[in-house]
């Protein structure tokens, strides 16, 4: 699988004890950010690797996910060798009763996405352009996974008729 700018697993930053600690840099809670369902993802925190899934087991990203905000949001900080550089903040809107992320490249590139949980894993979609103008539906899926989380995203042109693969990564805890 050709690893693109957009493998960027929407989600991983962290300056975290590790993976599913928890803990937050930011260690003060905010009652209204306090509920479980606030809590479902913070799975995700933590630093880590990024590798392909796709046969290669090939690292594609250092990724950080912080816990910010009070415990309301998610930041993630995702850098490929490349230069591409991605964030993307995630957040419970508990008006909406739903997941939603905003994720943004120093390429420019610009993708919201609003899903929920379905047993352990997170699915969240939204609709973008593509580099010639067509409009894709984007989904991406995230589960914990052997002290890990995995993320993969698949894409459709024809209004959700057919799905292609996008990316399939794998977050590892960072090792110096």
């Amino acid at each position: 699988m050709k690893v693109t700018f957009r493998m960027l697993g929407w989600m991983g930053v962290l300056m975290l004890a590790g993976p599913g600690s928890g803990k937050a840099a930011d260690s003060s809670v905010s009652p209204s950010c306090a509920t479980p369902e606030h809590r479902r993802l913070d799975f995700w925190a933590g630093d880590w690797d990024a590798f392909d899934v796709g046969g290669s087991d090939k690292l594609v990203a250092r990724a950080h996910v912080d816990i910010i905000l009070g415990g309301c949001a998610l930041r993630e900080i995702y850098e490929q060798p490349n230069g591409v550089v991605g964030q993307s903040f995630t957040i419970f809107d508990a008006s909406r009763k739903r997941w939603h992320q905003t994720w943004v490249t120093n390429r420019g590139t610009l993708l919201q996405i609003d899903g929920k949980f379905q047993g352990a894993s997170l699915t969240m979609e939204g609709r973008q352009l593509t580099s010639d103008g067509r409009e894709q539906i984007v989904r991406g899926v995230w589960s914990p996974q052997d002290g890990g989380v995995r993320e993969i995203a698949h894409t459709s042109l024809d209004g959700g008729k057919t799905w292609q693969p996008w990316f399939d990564i794998l977050f590892r805890p960072h090792k110096e």
